[in-house]
């Protein structure tokens, strides 16, 4: 399995490693309910360094970006970072990612650890004439989320900047105690909070001084069990679970990003297609009317018994005290309605809602 930079600083603090994506990752540090409360009420702190950093730089940058990705990358400025898909020729997501622009002619793109390789062999596929330089620095740069409320109060005690100024997707390349970083305000826990780029031989320096200079605010470390409950308490997608190549963002609720850009980009005919017209699969929330909690692949059936669809990510929700999931299905079900969720070979009652569970209550 791969490791992080801080493989050997997570086992000193007794965390339980698992395998993730290849990865040799924490999953809880101490329990997955604490570190989640902490993270929703005070700060916690991530180690994300299994992510992906890939460079694109030259005078085509912006508008290779353009071709590959399904978001305008016209609106973005220096400064600003974007949400986006990869996609293939069916529309179908090849990785989501995130898009940072330092000037026209450089572009940092932030991808999920599992795909790094394949993301690369489809930018290199693609790049055909544009005139751009690809680089890999996934080994070079780790990356840290430290996220919740007091997470900003956290990050200023060894920042050269006041965190205040940087905006919801802004970033800013600074110093974190001395050493240089990328700081976005961003993450994937639905609180306030930063990510942080770090190179890799500085990581474990910062990962202990964000933690000593938290501890004043009930900062706990996080793991990738609370990470999860997290990110779907908030309705994010996970690549692997809600996304895959044959899911379109269409069909995953994250239509938003599929712009109607006047250049052409790949998946554009089918995927504007979709936008308009619909599709028969479509992404839902659910929440849980009995105490079972829904785990992924179980089978959604509608109030007839017939089955309709299948669970992407189910939990059970530190926050609202009851199991949450989302899934697909193939029907024209409503919000509010009931359907019921195959619990082991027993049926079990949950209301379609809205999307997100848990809504953002970060800053600027």
């Amino acid at each position: 399995m791969f490791k992080t930079p801080l493989n050997s600083v997570h086992k000193e603090m007794g965390a339980r490693m698992v395998e993730f994506g290849g990865w040799e990752m924490p999953v809880q540090y101490s329990n997955l309910i604490d570190e989640h409360i902490a993270t929703r009420e005070n700060a916690g702190i991530f180690d994300i360094s299994h992510m992906g950093e890939i460079f694109i730089e030259g005078p085509a940058a912006g508008r290779f970006l353009q071709y590959l990705t399904t978001n305008d990358i016209k609106k973005l400025s220096p400064g600003r970072c974007m949400y986006s898909c990869f996609c293939n020729n069916t529309g179908g997501i090849i990785d989501d990612l995130f898009i940072y622009m330092f000037n026209d002619e450089k572009y940092m793109i932030v991808v999920n650890a599992g795909t790094i390789e394949k993301d690369i062999s489809h930018i290199n596929k693609n790049i055909h004439d544009y005139n751009v330089k690809i680089t890999n620095k996934s080994n070079d740069i780790s990356k840290l989320d430290l996220q919740g409320p007091k997470s900003k109060e956290i990050i200023k005690k060894g920042t050269e900047i006041d965190p205040s100024t940087i905006s919801r997707f802004g970033f800013v390349e600074t110093r974190i105690y001395g050493h240089g970083a990328i700081i976005s305000r961003t993450g994937y826990t639905g609180e306030d909070g930063f990510e942080i780029y770090i190179s890799s031989n500085k990581v474990k320096e910062v990962w202990k001084k964000l933690l000593d200079d938290g501890k004043e605010y009930d900062i706990l470390p996080v793991g990738l069990g609370a990470r999860d409950t997290l990110r779907v308490e908030a309705g994010y997608s996970l690549y692997g679970h809600e996304l895959n190549d044959e899911i379109s963002p269409i069909e995953a609720g994250i239509g938003f990003v599929v712009k109607n850009k006047e250049e052409d980009f790949i998946g554009k005919e089918i995927l504007l297609k979709q936008k308009k017209e619909g599709t028969s699969r479509k992404h839902i929330c659910f929440e849980m009317m009995s105490r079972q909690i829904p785990r992924e692949k179980y089978v959604i059936h509608d109030q007839d018994d017939n089955r309709i669809g299948f669970v992407t990510s189910g939990t059970f929700s530190p926050t609202f005290k009851k199991g949450i999931g989302m899934g697909y299905i193939e029907s024209d079900i409503k919000t509010g309605s009931i359907i019921n969720i195959n619990v082991r070979n027993n049926l079990a009652e949950a209301r379609v809602v809205s999307r997100p569970f848990y809504r953002y209550k970060g800053g600027n």
